[in-house]
């Protein structure tokens, strides 16, 4: 078993995850950095630097240790593509804050001779470097919205959950305090559950294979959140966003159908809901 050097304490927790994962299929594999290399065609100081949360591993050295080690990729694909997303967030946040580290005017107190002319290609590219800055904040905000609203309307405000059993029972339903029903950023979603050819559905998807982790969001969201609610475990509100409870709702019906506790709503675990 190796002995690994702490994760950087700053290193983002879904980021984290993902290298104490491969951390431990390569420890459980008894493969050597050197014998690692040779089997995905990566360098050895190219994993130190993955293993050690200095650098994300690409998606194709991921399926590449999956292969070396027998194991299934998709879990390990589901949370690279989390990890991937933290890491880009994290990396335009740094990019986003540099340039006010540089002071782009000089102090008032100073004369003109002490501060000499200014030079014209250095306010050029001051303003581009803060133009360019202004548009990958928009862009953020204006793709934040898109994933948070994708699932219902903006301009009406979130109403009471209704839970319907598929046979034609009363609604039932469920009262949610007044900020969380006024606030427009988290859209509401009705479950309305039937069984249709032996399987559960509550009419927001009907997807059996996609795959889920901490941080996504959307009706295929919702939908698991229905029905987790119809098998007795609560994640939360259905907001369509996947969350701390929700992740913890996952592993409880996981552990309670034996399959694989890792939080990450795969193809058995969708089987597993709709039974």
């Amino acid at each position: 078993m190796s002995r690994w050097a702490a994760l950087p304490a700053e290193l983002d927790p879904r980021v984290r995850q993902l290298v104490v994962r491969l951390r431990r299929l390569k420890d459980h594999s008894g493969l050597s950095l050197r014998q690692l290399s040779a089997r995905t065609g990566y360098s050895q100081k190219s994993w130190e630097r993955y293993l050690g949360g200095r650098s994300l591993p690409p998606r194709e050295a991921v399926e590449a240790l999956a292969r070396a080690v027998d194991e299934e990729p998709t879990r390990l694909l589901a949370l690279h593509e989390v990890a991937a997303e933290a890491w880009r967030n994290g990396r335009r946040e740094a990019s986003a804050g540099e340039p006010e580290r540089e002071p782009l005017v000089a102090p008032e107190s100073l004369s003109a001779e002490a501060t000499g002319p200014r030079s014209p290609g250095r306010s050029l590219r001051v303003a581009l470097v803060a133009g360019a800055v202004a548009l990958v904040l928009a862009l953020s905000t204006a793709v934040l919205l898109v994933v948070r609203l994708s699932g219902g309307d903006p301009a009406q405000p979130a109403s009471p959950l209704v839970v319907t059993g598929g046979q034609s029972s009363p609604a039932v339903s469920e009262s949610m305090p007044p900020s969380a029903s006024a606030s427009p950023s988290a859209p509401a979603y009705t479950c309305r559950s039937e069984r249709v050819d032996g399987h559960w559905y509550a009419g927001l998807s009907r997807t059996r294979d996609a795959i889920l982790a901490n941080g996504h969001a959307g009706p295929e969201v919702a939908e698991a959140q229905c029905l987790l609610r119809r098998a007795g475990i609560s994640p939360g509100a259905v907001d369509g966003i996947f969350g701390p409870v929700t992740e913890r709702a996952v592993r409880q019906v996981q552990r309670r159908a034996g399959l694989v506790v890792d939080g990450i709503i795969g193809p058995h675990t969708w089987k597993a809901l709709r039974q």
